[in-house]
């Protein structure tokens, strides 16, 4: 027996609920498009077999009316051969014809409310089924990423992510010495050799000592003309 054992029990299924109360939603709503898959087909089924029905009712609804004419054809027949008692037991005849087709054409109104249920009811169905697929996509989708975010935090969280920092900085480590060994080569075989910023500032450094040296010398000179 499956989850659902009627089709207006599919229909007035509340999903959320279902999914909220199921360990695997994502099997759960598999099991209900399954469910309403199979309940659609039977419907259908059920629909298919009530219009063949009719059918058969219209064509025995058509012969039942031929027989009434054919009885009736048959009671003027006899009464006008002066024969009454055969011109009654046809119209007997033809009075069973009749209420026949009467019943069938009741039975076929019946049969014409259950196409209209079937109809209303595959609809419904129909709608419901769009809805789960729906919402399986939705579900499958949370899932997928669900699992993403764990399988990302279990890595993050891992040892394994500790040693790839780790050997991160010992790769900076050897990158440091590295650059440290040519500085220090660069600086014994001489190729440290200033830069043209470094001798331009030098050149402005020597003009204010020669500035400065020849203001001493003028204030030198200008003391001795005053002691003579």
């Amino acid at each position: 027996m499956g989850i659902f054992s009627r089709t207006r029990d599919i229909i007035a299924a509340n999903f959320s609920d279902l999914l909220d109360k199921a360990d695997d939603p994502e099997k759960m709503i598999r099991m209900i498009i399954f469910e309403m898959e199979e309940t659609l087909v039977e419907v259908r089924a059920s629909a298919a077999r009530t219009i063949a029905d009719q059918k058969e009712m219209h064509r025995h609804t058509v012969k039942l009316d031929r027989l009434q004419a054919d009885w009736s054809e048959k009671a003027q027949l006899a009464l006008s051969k002066d024969r009454e008692d055969l011109a009654r037991a046809a119209l007997v005849e033809k009075k069973k014809a009749g209420d026949m087709a009467d019943q069938l054409k009741e039975e076929i109104k019946v049969l014409d409310d259950a196409l209209r249920a079937y109809e209303v009811d595959i609809e419904k169905l129909q709608t419901r089924l769009r809805e789960a697929r729906a919402r399986q996509g939705a579900i499958v989708a949370r899932l997928e990423s669900a699992e993403n975010r764990v399988k990302l935090r279990t890595l993050l969280a891992s040892e394994r992510v500790d040693e790839a920092m780790a050997r991160f900085d010992q790769l900076e480590r050897r990158v440091d010495y590295a650059e440290g060994r040519a500085d220090a080569l660069s600086l014994a075989d001489g190729s440290g050799k200033p830069t043209l910023a470094d001798e331009i500032a030098a050149l402005a450094g020597q003009d204010k000592i020669d500035e400065e040296l020849e203001a001493m010398k003028a204030a030198l000179k200008g003391g001795d003309k005053q002691e003579d």
